[in-house]
């Protein structure tokens, strides 16, 4: 499965970003604020870096469930994909959301649930799980 981050919508708080799934829109995305190089990286307030990198659903000591885990991110450790509604919500994580305001994803929970059952999917077997994230724009 192959999963698109197009970051779109930029503020000095956030990043708001469309996700597809094989090509197909399936919510959006909010994340820290995009800091592009050379601008150094915050903890827990910066965007990670565009890139491709492989996700695969572990367990999440944090969250006590398993939940989708964007491994071997340069500078970042623990980024997972879960439900939150607002930037002070994520720390590096990826939120998703059906609605979209400024700083913010409205329906978090029920864009997490449709998009981790995909994922819980795709994930058996011998198939991988890739996510691309594109550079702001």
């Amino acid at each position: 499965m192959e999963l698109a981050l197009k970051r779109r919508w930029l503020t000095p708080r956030s990043t708001i970003g469309e996700l597809f799934v094989d090509g197909k829109f399936e919510c959006f995305v909010l994340e820290d604020r995009y800091r592009p190089p050379p601008e150094p990286k915050v903890f827990g307030q910066t965007a990670i870096p565009c890139g491709r990198f492989e996700v695969r659903i572990t367990p999440s000591p944090r969250f006590k469930r398993d939940l989708p885990l964007v491994m071997n991110v340069p500078g970042f450790e623990g980024i997972r994909i879960h439900p939150g509604n607002h930037a002070d919500h994520t720390e590096g994580c990826l939120l998703p959301g059906r609605r979209r305001t400024v700083d913010q994803v409205h329906e978090s929970k029920l864009a997490f649930d449709d998009l981790f059952e995909k994922l819980k999917n795709a994930g058996k077997g011998p198939h991988h799980i890739t996510i691309t994230i594109d550079p702001a724009p």
